[in-house]
């Protein structure tokens, strides 16, 4: 079963990545490497290279394989860059930019996810992700600034509180809007200012909290 899962991940890679420009070595290299299906519970795992978001529970997903790469190629992680995920999930997003970056930290407010998370991460051997259980959508300040903050989760805005644990030059990548459709979006601030610019329209599960959505 493994020796196919092999085939699949490297047909996924040639077929639903580089076929839609997703150019980035080194993000092609961490979808080589990283199983999507130690990431998905035992019922969905023979879906887990399909071209499409897949359920984890909880009523949450994650996310299609080209989305998690589009995103963390606008990213630009670098080797020494910390990064900030509000919405952990499986742990699949995580262990893809770990491969990326210096250190993640990664919040998940259903602490149920977040074990199944860190079990997922374990087993790999993955020791440079820290999972915390609470409300993603105020950050982490304990650990702030962050070179990168990544949301994957619907946002319906970014607020203050987040751009403060945004390093200078940094970047935020976010689905942003309604509930039911949003923008990928990015931010970068520069000094005082934070510029911002839009790519394609995306569904996300809604991102609960704070500063989330109420529905």
């Amino acid at each position: 079963m493994n020796k196919n899962f092999d085939i699949l991940r490297k047909k996924m890679v040639e077929e639903q990545l580089i076929n839609r420009n997703i150019k980035d070595k080194r993000v092609l290299d961490a979808f080589l490497k990283i199983p999507r299906h130690d990431f998905v519970p035992d019922d969905v795992k023979k879906f887990a290279y399909d071209d499409s978001p897949l359920p984890i529970g909880f009523g949450q997903t994650i996310s299609q394989p080209y989305m998690v790469a589009a995103m963390t190629e606008l990213l630009d992680l670098k080797e020494d860059h910390i990064l900030l995920e509000i919405g952990t999930g499986s742990g699949y997003q995580a262990a893809i930019a770990s491969q990326l970056c210096k250190f993640v930290y990664t919040i998940e407010r259903i602490s149920e996810l977040a074990e199944f998370a860190r079990q997922n991460l374990d087993n790999l051997g993955i020791s440079n992700v820290e999972i915390i259980v609470g409300d993603g959508s105020l950050g982490y300040a304990d650990k702030a600034p962050y070179d990168r903050i990544l949301y994957t989760a619907a946002a319906p805005f970014v607020p203050d509180v987040i751009f403060k644990q945004l390093k200078n030059n940094g970047i935020i990548i976010v689905p942003e809007g309604e509930r039911h459709s949003q923008m990928l979006k990015k931010y970068i601030k520069k000094n005082s200012n934070i510029e911002s610019c839009l790519y394609f329209g995306c569904i996300f599960v809604p991102l609960k909290g704070e500063h989330g959505f109420e529905y």
